[in-house]
């Protein structure tokens, strides 16, 4: 029942922003509010179970020393929990600065406003995995 209560917080005069992280994409929706962050429907600790996600995911608000000054309304998708949490930490930065643009020196320096655009690099063929090659036989 709290479930439903918390995701029918109204998001219409919020700031968006995309996130991405590998091959997540976040929609991040971020207004003034009371710290609720609610990820594809759910809380961020019921979507999360890890605590270096959420500890993770909280990052950009205990940079800027305002963890519970903000609401998160996030669809996330694609890729595995660390790509997602990744991506939810790029658009909640990205969000953030339309708030208050006086806020980039901070997250910049924290490297939270750039998209890391490090991916899984491709197989190549004769090998068994991008670099690995399969086990050299003298005999």
């Amino acid at each position: 029942m709290e479930n439903t209560q918390q995701s029918k917080i109204d998001f219409k005069d919020s700031k968006y922003a995309t996130g991405k992280r590998k091959t997540s994409i976040a929609k991040v929706w971020l207004k003034k509010g009371s710290g609720n962050i609610i990820v594809n429907g759910k809380n961020y600790d019921d979507y999360f179970k890890r605590s270096n996600h959420i500890m993770q995911l909280l990052r950009p608000f205990e940079i800027i020393n305002q963890p519970t000054n903000y609401d998160v309304k996030c669809n996330v998708k694609g890729g595995g929990l660390t790509g997602q949490v990744g991506a939810m930490v790029h658009g909640i930065s990205k969000a953030l600065l339309q708030f208050d643009a006086q806020l980039k020196p901070t997250l910049k320096k924290e490297k939270l406003t750039t998209r890391d655009s490090r991916s899984v690099e491709r197989k190549k063929y004769g090998h068994r995995k991008a670099r690995r090659s399969f086990q050299f036989s003298k005999r």
